[in-house]
């Protein structure tokens, strides 16, 4: 996540104010200190993965479609696809951790999981306790609009003319009335009611992380549909390892940068989410 407070919404969940981050931040690095004294298990270098032949990955069970409990009582989603090829490609079979989101550094430097998923946002203050890989996804805070909408950038949105769509609750509100506060606001109660608002024209447009937002279109083909090219801002949310695994770090680059150019990780993002990676990760060789 961005570090931020995410309100649960029908199939996924929003993006929140970024002025929480600080506050996540802190509880996390508290959380991460307090298990890395009190935990009893030392994270394990890759060697010693193979030869125990499990992969301890840490998802968050409340956070689709990146990973929840399906129909099966399963966990689903992407985090869960990518956390099986990782495993896959390892060769030993993979364990699913439950691990809310201020968990996550915690349970990495106290070896209770392996690779921490979740929408794990790279930030310098979690790189003071745990190690990340090259960004496995993005989340982009952007602009979803029509073509009925004149206009080029969301600094352009900042009109008495213009009426942007959010949800009830969902703090990320705050984020138009800093950014956007000429515009009017109309508030609805879910993220296809978002949608459903700008395709009837009741809204002429989004600012969200509309990765959430893109599977709903579908079902308004009439409309032509647009995303700005200059996003807000945009997280790089790479795969969390512990300080002391380097040996899986290199390995998990390396099999990152070869999903990301086959298009596996794109495949299985579209699969989720119903539309592309609204900002794609381009492969590099080298980390």
């Amino acid at each position: 996540m961005f570090q931020q407070i995410r309100f649960a919404a029908r199939h996924g969940k929003s993006v929140l104010c970024s002025r929480f981050s600080s506050l996540l931040t802190v509880l996390s690095v508290t959380a991460a200190m307090v298990l890395a004294i009190t935990g009893d298990a030392a994270a394990r270098p890759l060697d010693t993965i193979l030869k125990d032949g499990t992969l301890k990955v840490g998802v968050n069970p409340n956070f689709p479609p990146m990973s929840a409990y399906g129909m099966t009582n399963q966990l689903e989603g992407f985090d869960v696809d990518i956390g099986n090829r990782i495993a896959a490609a390892l060769g030993v079979k993979v364990q699913f951790v439950p691990t809310e989101a201020a968990q996550r550094v915690a349970f990495l430097t106290s070896g209770r999981i392996d690779i921490a998923l979740g929408a794990l946002t790279r930030t310098p203050d979690r790189a003071k306790l745990i190690d990340f890989t090259v960004p496995l996804h993005t989340e982009a805070m952007g602009v979803l609009t029509t073509e009925k909408v004149d206009a080029a950038s969301w600094a352009d949105l900042n009109n008495e003319d213009i009426t942007l769509v959010n949800m009830r609750g969902n703090l990320s509100v705050d984020i138009l009335k800093e950014r956007l506060p000429k515009a009017k606001v109309l508030l609805v109660d879910g993220n296809a009611d978002t949608v459903r608002a700008l395709a009837q024209g009741r809204a002429d447009a989004l600012v969200e992380n509309i990765d959430f937002f893109m599977n709903f279109t579908k079902f308004y083909r009439n409309v032509k549909w647009r995303v700005l090219d200059d996003p807000i801002f945009v997280a790089w949310c790479g795969i969390g390892v512990a300080r002391d695994s380097r040996s899986l770090r290199d390995y998990l680059n390396v099999l990152l940068f070869d999903m990301h150019k086959s298009g596996t990780v794109n495949e299985i993002w579209q699969k989720w989410y119903g539309a592309p990676m609204v900002i794609p990760i381009d492969p590099d060789p080298f980390f």
